[in-house]
């Protein structure tokens, strides 16, 4: 109950402070690339629900259909203002509107496409027994997940081999761990990584 009203508290604050930023770069997005300045992907939430999660839109317009990894700055569909959004996360800050309806939560683990999570063993499977969130452990160690990838000659290969195992492996150890107080850790531990 706590953490629920510290979710909805807190994603409505700061929806307020940051509209006056986040109103100009809706204004940007299609200002270089005409369309939606909103991106709805469908996720897999709690209980293996699915749900559309909103960003600010940072590729060009119907370019998820050439793959859902990103890599890094050699990837041609993000456009000029959507590496600025994304170098700071300022795309995943219309997600506090997932929280708000409750289907995501500030802290907790990141939501995965129905792709990849079909791909859970039994074990890994216990990430979606809670509800997803913003940031946690994993967020936080893998805050450079793109540039990563774009190293890599093959990215799917190493997301789903490598990446995709580390951070279920710190989504599992936030499930053990999770409090208001690891919480608390975890979106200044963010924060402070952003900056």
């Amino acid at each position: 109950m706590l953490k629920r009203l510290f979710d909805i508290v807190s994603s409505i604050i700061v929806l307020l402070i940051i509209s006056p930023f986040l109103l100009i770069i809706i204004i940007l997005i299609p200002l270089e690339s005409w369309g939606n300045p909103f991106f709805v992907q469908q996720r897999i939430g709690k209980n293996g629900h699915p749900f559309g999660l909103i960003k600010l839109r940072s590729m060009r317009p119907d370019t998820e259909k050439k793959g859902q990894l990103t890599v890094g700055e050699r990837d041609p569909r993000i456009t000029r203002i959507g590496a600025f959004i994304r170098k700071f996360k300022v795309d995943e800050f219309p997600q506090l509107i997932n929280v708000i309806k409750g289907e995501m939560s500030i802290v907790g683990p990141r939501p995965e496409v129905k792709k990849y999570v079909d791909l859970y063993n039994d074990e890994q499977q216990r990430v979606l027994e809670v509800k997803p969130g913003l940031s946690d452990y994993a967020s936080i160690e893998y805050i450079n997940e793109n540039e990563l990838l774009g190293k890599s000659e093959n990215p799917e290969k190493t997301y789903i081999e490598e990446i995709m195992p580390a951070k279920l492996e710190l989504n599992l150890k936030y499930i053990e761990e999770q409090s208001f107080r690891t919480d608390l850790k975890i979106i200044f531990r963010t924060f402070a990584k952003i900056v």
